[in-house]
């Protein structure tokens, strides 16, 4: 398949062999995978935080803040994104939680369950696409500079945004959410990759140039952030072992509502663009971002707010689940609709 790599393709393999090595591994642990839950400073797990920080690190290094120069030429565009990701993507997705974890599925989870999955869906809604969006985006023909630019407007946003925003909503559930620790996470694994991530950036091109950024070093730092994630969930499903066995149909029911959610969120701005007269090229990374997710920062905060064995984890590890092949849907179905 054009553009996408080798990992990337079967992103949904390798997740569904790292629930069963995560869950084997858990078995045979037993109570010894406590003590790498023990390892934490500021109620974040060190282990975790290595590997996910190792994820988000590369990702980061291609975002060139250069071009929010060109900001202007595709101002209504990037209003659409802004509008989908910032002020309609984090409550719809906090509404279909609602829906279908507290009612929809109330015969099936206890309400601890669903708060916690509820809690799971939100960090993933507040958290739009910053790295694969690149890979949807060339799929389906869209425009790289207008993508660059709207990553790079995102990750802006997201510094101030996110915490807010998670914080408002997940106090809608009843959670008491230490603030402290939302800033610590977004610090951590948002601030301090991005700084890194730029001057990494901005050195590789002053020594080696832009071609050999692009061409050498980012398709040598891709595989780390693989590797990275498929680490992460090895480990969470040691964790959450015990409980995918006993009940291995949650997977499934919290698998129902983000791929509505993820659906919905690419019709609303592909109708929205098409409404604004966007052209294609435009039009198409404007939807897909909205509809793809932040998944390893989503990952990141969930361990970090309610712990590696937590069903909110849990929740934004299904989000890495399906991401690939509902996404592959969309591309499909943007380039049926090419205009």
């Amino acid at each position: 398949m054009k553009g996408i790599g080798f990992f990337e393709k079967y992103l949904t393999v390798w997740v569904l062999l790292c629930i069963a090595a995560g869950i084997v591994i858990g078995s045979f642990l037993g109570d010894k995978m406590g003590y790498l839950s023990s390892l934490e400073i500021a109620h974040v797990n060190i282990p975790v935080a290595i590997l996910i920080w190792l994820m988000i690190y590369p990702m980061m290094v291609q975002v060139d803040f250069r071009s929010l120069k060109e900001v202007g030429r595709n101002s209504k565009g990037l209003g659409l994104t802004v509008v989908v990701n910032w002020l309609i993507k984090p409550f719809t997705m906090a509404f279909f939680a609602w829906i279908f974890f507290d009612h929809l599925y109330s015969a099936w989870l206890t309400p601890e369950q669903a708060d916690e999955y509820i809690a799971g869906a939100i960090l993933l809604g507040a958290a739009p696409c910053t790295a694969m969006v690149f890979v949807w985006s060339y799929l389906s023909n869209g425009d790289p500079n207008y993508t660059l630019v709207q990553v790079s407007v995102n990750d802006l946003i997201l510094l101030v945004a996110f915490v807010p925003i998670v914080q408002f909503l997940l106090g809608i559930t009843d959670f008491q959410v230490p603030y402290d620790v939302l800033i610590t996470s977004v610090l951590v694994f948002v601030v301090i990759p991005l700084i890194a991530g730029y001057l990494t950036n901005r050195f590789v091109i002053r020594q080696k140039g832009e071609e050999w950024l692009k061409e050498r070093f980012l398709p040598r730092l891709k595989p780390l952030s693989m590797i990275a994630l498929l680490t992460t969930l090895v480990l969470l499903f040691a964790f959450q072992g015990e409980q995918i066995i006993a009940q291995p149909q949650h997977i499934l029911l919290i698998a129902i509502p983000l791929t509505l959610q993820t659906y919905l969120i690419f019709f609303v701005s592909w109708f929205a663009g098409k409404y604004l007269k966007l052209q294609y090229r435009v039009c198409a990374p404007a939807a897909m971002i909205g509809a793809s997710n932040f998944f390893e920062l989503a990952v990141a905060v969930a361990i970090a707010l309610f712990g590696l064995s937590s069903g909110a984890a849990l929740a934004t590890v299904v989000g890495v689940l399906i991401e690939v092949p509902v996404m592959l849907s969309l591309v499909q179905l943007a380039k049926r609709w090419q205009y």
